[in-house]
């Protein structure tokens, strides 16, 4: 089956091992500026956060773009297997990690990841959205290669919305995402 390897090369490029000790890290990029539209709402942050990450095979992705949507400090947190394939563990990345790990596989295979789903909780200034995604190869395809569930942790500041994490895991590993957090007639 064609999905399973492009998957398993996603996984790995995300949690592949950092670099040895002796390796200097490439110094972080600065930071771009948004495109308002992109900012103004948690709504439209969330769909530039899909689209700047989505494309055909050999598209190159705005990664400055993608970068202008994060807090400079800002993580993302995937939930992946053990490598003892005993339960779970989390990889942290940088935007910058995100980018170098997963950019050139979603560049060279095609990757859409479309939300099915949102539920937000605001207080002030803070916000956390659970938003349910569904990722395929090709724009065109009927069925997702895979499901899953990205929690994302915003901030409003500087009169407009940030993102200050994300932690995501994929339906595959977590069980059935439950009905609170599909759309009706979603469920597998």
């Amino acid at each position: 089956m064609r999905t399973l390897p492009l998957a398993a090369l996603l996984l790995a490029a995300i949690v592949q091992d950092p670099q040895p000790a002796t390796a200097k890290p490439a110094p972080p990029a600065a930071q771009p500026t948004a495109q308002p539209a992109d900012v103004a709402s948690i709504e439209a942050l969330v769909a530039a956060l899909y689209d700047v990450i989505s494309g055909p095979a050999g598209k190159a992705r705005d990664w400055d773009r993608m970068r202008s949507l994060f807090l400079p400090e800002a993580h993302l947190l995937a939930m992946v297997k053990a490598r003892d394939g005993k339960g779970m563990r989390t990889v942290v990345l940088t935007v910058d990690d995100y980018v170098q790990r997963s950019g050139p596989m979603l560049e060279k295979n095609g990757f859409f990841e479309q939300e099915i789903a949102r539920k937000v909780d605001r207080f002030g200034d803070m916000a956390h959205a659970f938003s349910t995604y569904e990722s395929r190869h090709a724009a065109t395809d009927k069925e997702p290669f895979m499901r899953g569930i990205n929690s994302i942790q915003l901030v409003h500041q500087q009169d407009r919305w940030w993102i200050a994490q994300i932690l995501w895991e994929q339906e595959a590993d977590a069980g059935p995402i439950p009905e609170l957090y599909l759309p009706a007639g979603k469920s597998k």
